[in-house]
């Protein structure tokens, strides 16, 4: 039985033809020519052109049906017997098993305590600099 594996690809839509080619209808078979030439380069073989709905936002709230067209192409995926997978797969060797680690010794937590009563803020006198920060302005000139 064979497998095949298939991708889609977007029909081009325009693209650069050569400009020795004159016509739409030449340059567009022009460019599906090269699509399809590059395609079989990496083994992909031509299957049919789908033309398919897409719904699509439009603005904020709204849908619109749109539709592509798309080109489909196979190729055949090579699935190896079994027996050529267990005579290549690596020798199964036994690997030893690792002690169990021993348990860590439980600590117990730290306590924090605050060892300095809170200092209650003093409200802002009428300026900006209090009294404390006034000495140091001075004291630094």
């Amino acid at each position: 039985m064979q497998n095949y594996e298939y991708t889609a690809v977007p029909a081009p839509r325009k693209g650069k033809a050569p400009r020795k080619i004159k016509g739409n209808e030449a340059k567009f078979a022009s460019i599906i020519t090269d699509l399809m030439n590059e395609m079989a380069a990496d083994g992909w073989d031509y299957q049919r052109a789908e033309t398919l709905p897409c719904e699509e936002r439009q603005g904020l709230t709204g849908k619109t049906v749109k539709y592509h067209t798309l080109l489909i192409f196979r190729r055949e995926v090579v699935l190896k017997k079994p027996e050529e997978v267990a005579s290549k797969a690596p020798p199964v060797v036994a690997v030893p098993v690792a002690k169990e680690a021993p348990e860590p010794e439980l600590r117990p937590e730290p306590v924090f305590k605050r060892t300095e009563p809170e200092k209650k803020a003093e409200p802002a006198s009428e300026g900006f600099m209090t009294a404390d920060a006034k000495e140091a302005e001075t004291s630094e000139k």
